[in-house]
């Protein structure tokens, strides 16, 4: 199941809105407040505001003071799809286990859809529901959330497991790092 099915579209804005927003994916509650604000701010339809919820990442342009949205490649999986997506990959996969309910995990969602697309084409990134997947979370032995594992040719890649909040700096270290070891080229 994909959590990402978007529609791009722009919406211009008053001057005084120019800047940059980011937003949460719409599972961790974050589509209500985006909607709730367009709906106050721009003149959009219906569609458009349940097309916008869907999306995790919100641009928005400084000089041309219009409204993008990006999707993000950041899929959901469940256990059935585990095998096929994760460990029949060609390219290294980031795991991200995660929970509705979990504070940490949402509060990384967009640094985790940020490296979904800074590292497109070399790095897969897939979540897996913590509460829709037991199996694999005995499997995988994930005791905290969230939990990042990353998977080279159907392993786990040795030492790159992280539990816990990180920043996008540190995020970007790990990846790097990670990518460039021998143990995934």
């Amino acid at each position: 199941m994909a959590a990402s099915f978007c529609h791009s579209f722009t919406a211009p804005l008053s001057s005084s809105r120019q800047g940059t927003i980011l937003a949460c994916p719409s599972s961790s509650g974050g589509g209500y407040l985006r909607q709730n604000y367009l709906a106050r701010t721009h003149p959009l339809s219906r569609a458009r505001l349940r097309a916008f919820q869907r999306c995790p990442l919100l641009g928005l342009s400084a000089t041309s003071g219009k409204l993008s949205v990006r999707c993000a490649a950041v899929k959901t999986i469940v256990q059935s799809d585990f095998a096929g997506q994760v460990l029949g990959s060609e390219i290294p996969v980031l795991v991200d286990f995660v929970a509705d309910w979990c504070g940490p995990c949402r509060l990384i969602s967009p640094i985790i859809e940020w490296a979904s697309q800074e590292y497109n084409g070399r790095l897969k990134v897939v979540k897996i529901d913590h509460d829709a997947n037991p199996k694999l979370i005995e499997e995988y032995k994930v005791y905290g959330l969230p939990t990042l594992i990353l998977f080279k040719n159907g392993q786990e890649v040795p030492e790159s497991r992280r539990e816990g909040v990180i920043t996008k700096i540190k995020l970007k270290e790990y990846l790097d790092s990670l990518l460039s070891s021998t143990n995934v080229v």
